[in-house]
This record gives structure tokens, C-alpha cells and sequence, in this order.
């Protein structure tokens, strides 16, 4: 069976540098190696303690992809590997040009949900997702380049804000369908 530290990092664990930007095929294919040497289905013929373990070990396999492959959970992960805590729950302070767009953007989802507007709702999410794209570029400068820290966790909780707008963008999507 692998010989898997829990103590090591994610991106250790897969082999992979510390850093935001990372090649997803490498962590891909990094993660079905380590799958396919700790699957539960491998050691069901061993004893208890060795399907424990493999459960174990598969577990957090699992668990450091997830981290990873997703960019603001990665991001979150960096952070909490450099001591950061990103405050996502108790600072929700933001700049005032970021909280008035976000003003504008959930009225006009709550008017497209009114009006069952979907090329509108599409516009908005489009719109969304470039802000998502070039905040994710901000991370990459801020965690990898300049190791700002501070900088990075205030676009964590911005990214957090995006998410939750996404998620009600989806949902009223899925409103106007039914």
C-alpha cells in the first residue's frame, strides 16, 4: 500500500508545486494514481485493520483533490497552509465599488426571476463568471507572485460572495424552467 503521510500537504501529496496555478491534468492524473493504489475495492480480501486504512488513505486522497482542483477551495487551502485565516464568516467588509455591483447584480437577477427573463439571467451570469476569471488571476498574482496574503484573502471573500450569486443565478434558472 502507498506510503501516504497525513501530515503532508495536498499539493506534496500529489506531487505537485505549492502554488495557485496549477496543471489540472497533472493533479488529474496524480489523483487516479493515488486512487488506484488505495481503493478500498484492492484490499477487500486483507484484514480489518488494512481495509480501515485503505479507507483511510483513499478518504484523504479524496479530501486533497477536492482541495485542489476547485480554485477558491485551493485558494482557502494556500491560505490556511501560510496561517491565514480568510474570515470568510465574521469580515464580510468590502470595498464599496464591489458591494454596490453586488447591489446591482441581485436586482437585476431578482427582476429576470420576476419576469422569467432568461437571455437576461444568461448576461448575468456571463458577466459573473469574468468577474470570477479575473479575480482568479488576481489570486494567481497575489498568492504566487507576490505573496500578498492579505490581498489574497480579501478576493477569497469576494469569490465567496460570487459563489453565492452564482448558485441564486442557477436557481432561477432552474425556476424559469419548471
Amino acid at each position: 500500500m502507498q506510503a501516504i503521510d497525513f501530515q503532508q500537504d495536498f499539493f506534496s501529496l500529489f506531487n505537485l508545486p505549492r502554488r495557485f496555478q496549477l496543471d489540472s491534468t497533472a493533479l488529474e492524473q496524480a489523483y487516479r494514481g493515488l486512487q488506484s493504489q488505495v481503493h478500498p475495492d484492492k484490499f477487500a480480501h486483507l484484514s480489518e485493520a488494512e481495509r480501515r486504512r485503505s479507507v483511510q488513505l483513499a478518504t484523504h486522497v479524496n479530501e486533497g483533490y477536492q482541495a485542489l482542483r476547485d480554485p477558491l477551495h485551493r485558494a482557502r487551502y494556500l491560505l490556511t497552509l501560510h496561517g491565514v485565516d480568510t474570515q470568510e464568516d465574521s469580515n464580510t467588509s468590502m470595498p464599496t465599488d464591489f458591494l454596490m455591483q453586488q447591489m446591482e447584480w441581485r436586482e437585476a437577477l431578482e427582476e429576470a426571476k420576476q419576469a422569467k427573463d432568461g437571455p437576461v439571467l444568461e448576461g448575468l451570469e456571463q458577466r459573473v463568471q469574468h468577474m470570477v476569471r479575473a479575480l482568479h488571476q488576481e489570486l494567481a498574482r497575489d498568492l504566487d507572485d507576490k505573496h500578498d496574503y492579505a490581498a489574497a484573502s480579501g478576493i477569497v471573500r469576494k469569490l465567496k460572495f460570487l459563489e453565492k450569486l452564482a448558485d441564486e443565478i442557477g436557481s432561477a434558472f432552474d425556476e424559469i424552467d419548471n
